[in-house]
């Protein structure tokens, strides 16, 4: 069987990465990919970034499995088109992408079906949004409706701060097509949780949580990203609180889809909050997350492969899924100034000693002869297991330390045990 991957990002070098153990994949192509994909064996990237040219590609070379990694993609349509063509693909149809397309949506639908989750109020004026401000409790989340690629979400001290916010999406464009729309959502204490999840529209199956670190500086400072490093499974999610997610969020959420009549073969990922009060569902996700895969796809054990066909097949309950009992640490190299201005083209090294320790997957760089240029904000992931969240956390960061480029930034708290 041959596979497309689209996308371009450390994700999808880990997805390529995961399907290129598989013995039935013959070839891997990755469209648009990276310097890490092209580097893989038995794997090519291809320079098409239209879903014609893709549909075209996938028809003329017998591609068996697609695998949409990123949103945007999803959002337009292109799983649509793949299956009116006859062509399997994995990912939800775009009437389903849009719980992570549109926030406005996605809170509606979580509403509609009781799943647990902060208050809100939406808004497609300014001017509406403003007087609401005077009245609200603080602090509040502002946050763009539309996809911002991760970036779209601004907590609010104050009413000064949350009309700034108001006026940047919604005036000053800051995000965008994305900030059309704003919802203004209570802000909730607690510790975030990723959950990824596996789902064929009849059943969800969650994969290993995860903690997502999305500020650029240490101990939760400066500005969000797309990520800057995760530990999984998540060292403070008990027991209790996966059923909590499991009663109040997933099970609605899979009542929903299926009142809803959403084709699904694909991801839900959950993004929760946990305090006092519970579990609550933050937002959906319909892929896989960035930098959650990476560290989630290196302790799982079963064939992903199987997961997904498994998916497309409606048969999602046969499949039984195997983790590694270990514990891993992904840390993401940037470039400074990331995620406002940074310099690309810059010389990476290192590469090849980090991967002695752990496993490296390119984000956003590229292969040129001599080793990788950047080419992206997020540069590179440094992925180490370990027995105890320690001995991955000291691995991680024995393997980053190989790695040089010019004004290279990381996070020094990843997998930090508090005392």
């Amino acid at each position: 069987m041959k596979a497309l991957i689209i996308g371009n990002g450390g994700r999808e070098h880990a997805i390529a990465w995961k399907l290129a153990q598989e013995p039935r994949i013959t070839h891997i192509y990755v469209a648009p990919g990276n310097g890490g994909t092209a580097s893989l064996e038995r794997a090519e990237n291809l320079a098409l970034t239209d879903s014609d040219a893709l549909l075209q590609f996938a028809r003329n070379n017998d591609i068996g499995l697609t695998f949409v990694g990123s949103e945007a993609w999803l959002v337009d349509g292109i799983v649509d088109r793949f299956q009116a063509a006859g062509l399997n693909i994995f990912g939800p149809h775009q009437a389903a992408a849009m719980l992570e397309g549109s926030k406005r949506f996605a809170k509606a639908f979580m509403q509609k079906y009781g799943v647990k989750t902060a208050a809100y109020q939406s808004f497609d004026q300014a001017e509406q949004a403003l007087a609401y401000l005077k009245t609200c409790p603080y602090p509040t989340v502002v946050k763009a409706s539309g996809l911002a690629a991760g970036k779209g979400v601004i907590i609010c001290q104050n009413q000064a701060e949350a009309e700034k916010a108001v006026r940047d999406i919604m005036l000053k464009n800051r995000f965008g097509a994305a900030g059309t729309e704003i919802v203004i959502e209570e802000f909730l204490e607690g510790f975030e949780v990723s959950i990824l999840s596996l789902c064929d529209g009849k059943n969800i199956v969650p994969l290993k949580s995860a903690k997502d670190h999305k500020t650029i500086g240490e101990y939760n400072q400066g500005e969000n990203t797309g990520g800057m490093g995760v530990v999984a499974p998540h060292p403070s999610f008990t027991p209790t609180q996966y059923q909590a997610f499991i009663d109040d969020i997933m099970l609605p959420t899979l009542r929903g889809i299926q009142a809803e009549q959403l084709q699904f073969a694909g991801i839900i990922f959950f993004g929760l909050m946990v305090n006092e009060r519970g579990v609550f569902l933050l937002e959906y996700n319909m892929r896989l997350g960035d930098p959650e895969t990476q560290a989630v796809l290196a302790l799982m054990q079963s064939s992903l492969l199987d997961a997904v066909l498994a998916c497309i097949d409606g048969k999602l309950a046969d499949i039984e899924l195997q983790w590694s009992p270990k514990h891993a640490v992904c840390l993401v190299a940037a470039s400074g100034g990331y995620p406002n201005e940074y310099a690309v083209g810059l010389p990476i090294s290192g590469v090849e000693k980090a991967s002695c320790f752990a496993q490296v997957f390119i984000a956003g760089a590229k292969k040129v002869d001599n080793g990788f240029l950047s080419s992206g904000g997020r540069v590179l992931n440094v992925v180490a297991l370990g027995d105890d969240l320690g001995k991955a956390r000291t691995q991680a960061y024995s393997a980053l330390e190989k790695i040089q480029f010019e004004r290279m930034v990381y996070r020094k708290d990843i997998g930090e045990i508090p005392s």
